[in-house]
């Protein structure tokens, strides 16, 4: 019990859930035992507050940092932009140029509004998209914040969201009236889309491109045939999946233009700033509502995007961190293989991540976290690449997962799997904490 964990302690007592973001509570990858907080980050190092040092070989930044934490460039020019002031009543140059950056790397775009967060932009695009279709129905896939307009999905089964990234979200606090103005669909599930869009007053489709499997066949393409025949707006949310696979959005891979996108995380490499992109006649639909906040416009996260935007192109980072995912991915093939594991792999390359099947694998994503923070890495069942994951560095991660792995195999053949935990299993969803 360090530091980290103490001061877990007491948030809990003054921050309902103990933080902002469910993806970093402690109990979400080893309760009692993970440090939760840092004091320094640098490359794909953490330092946390009792100053022992962790290669993150976990979920960097929640996926923010593709080019590492506290890359450089990009944190001279958010210094530079101290010095010089970052709020004023005047507006910040940076934010036209970025959606000039923005708009030239999509030729399907004409204008962009910015946001600080991935909720924020979602919920954006969805009032834009409402207010120009004319219809309030939403037929969506994939997972798009927090907002109420995405947890009125779950009004009446708290289970209509749970196949899109977290299971047991609760509706409570979202009006009663928003219950059937947004409708799930799976991914690749062309059919049940189709149904939604025959049967309800669909106005605007909102997916996200991928995010754990591929489209199959021409998917993507009956998604937009469907949209343009219909009249609705689609928009791609690309929070998670933008700049990972392509100087871009991940639908520039597929060849399928939206006619809004969403992107969040990787755009500031870890810098608030998101945005939001669509056509012209769809976007002035803005000005006949009302979306406005102060904090939109600071200076900050515009500079970050450009420095980010800068470095990305440079180095084609995309490229990079694939290729790192691509590999990661393939060697957990091979211990599975080698140890005889019913591993399933997931997600597009550089958010790679694997299960073992079977009814202990939370208490094996348990004991992986623990026996690899021993060894002084931050890991689960995930890795989002960065281009500091260097070759030598994803090396000495396997070097000390495969004895984890075979102590899993034991487990497979008759070990009791909780005579290894030193504390409780990790979470597997949303839970509240008391």
């Amino acid at each position: 019990m360090g530091k980290g964990q103490d001061l877990w302690k007491v948030a809990k007592t003054v921050i309902p859930g103990g933080n902002m973001l469910l993806s970093k509570r402690p109990e979400m990858f080893l309760p009692d035992l993970w440090p939760a907080y840092f004091s320094r980050a640098a490359g794909c190092q953490v330092w946390d507050l009792d100053g022992r040092v962790y290669t993150d070989m976990s979920i960097m930044g929640i996926g923010c940092n593709t080019l590492g934490y506290g890359r450089p460039e990009v944190d001279e020019a958010v210094k530079r932009t101290v010095d010089l002031g970052n709020m004023a009543t005047l507006n910040a140059p940076e934010e036209v140029e970025l959606a000039q950056r923005l708009i030239a790397l999509h030729p399907w775009a004409d204008m962009a509004r910015f946001a600080r967060t991935g909720g924020e932009a979602n919920a954006i695009s969805i009032r834009i998209a409402r207010a120009a279709s004319g219809r309030d129905g939403v037929a969506l896939c994939g997972y798009h914040g927090w907002h109420d307009w995405y947890l009125a999905a779950n009004l009446g089964n708290e289970e209509k969201l749970a196949g899109h990234l977290l299971p047991g979200l609760s509706p409570n606090g979202v009006p009663k009236s928003l219950r059937g103005s947004v409708f799930p669909f799976a991914y690749n599930d062309y059919d049940r889309l189709e149904d939604l869009v025959r049967t309800e007053d669909i106005g605007v489709i909102k997916m996200e491109v991928s995010r754990n499997y591929e489209p199959e066949g021409d998917f993507l393409r009956r998604v937009r045939q469907l949209a343009d025949e219909r009249g609705l707006i689609l928009i791609f949310d690309e929070c998670t999946s933008g700049f990972r696979q392509a100087y871009g959005g991940l639908h520039k891979i597929y060849g399928v233009e939206p006619d809004m996108a969403v992107f969040g995380k990787a755009l500031g490499n870890g810098y608030a700033v998101t945005a939001v992109l669509g056509k012209r006649d769809i976007m002035q639909a803005a000005q006949n509502t009302f979306i406005s906040s102060t904090f939109w416009t600071e200076r900050i996260g515009s500079v970050a995007g450009l420095a980010t935007l800068e470095v990305m192109g440079r180095e084609q980072s995309w490229e990079t961190i694939t290729a790192t995912g691509r590999d990661i991915t393939a060697r957990w093939q091979a211990l599975g293989n080698k140890y005889g594991l019913p591993l399933t792999t997931a997600g597009v390359p550089a958010l790679t991540a694997f299960s073992i099947k079977g009814p202990n694998w939370l208490a094996y994503k348990t004991l992986i976290t623990q026996e690899m923070l021993e060894k002084g890495y931050l890991a689960g069942n995930s890795v989002y690449t960065c281009t500091e994951h260097t070759p030598a560095i994803v090396d000495g991660y396997f070097e000390a997962l495969e004895p984890v792995f075979a102590l899993i195999r034991e487990c497979e053949d008759g070990r009791d799997i909780k005579t290894l935990l030193k504390g409780p299993i990790a979470h597997g969803g949303f839970s509240r904490l008391n």
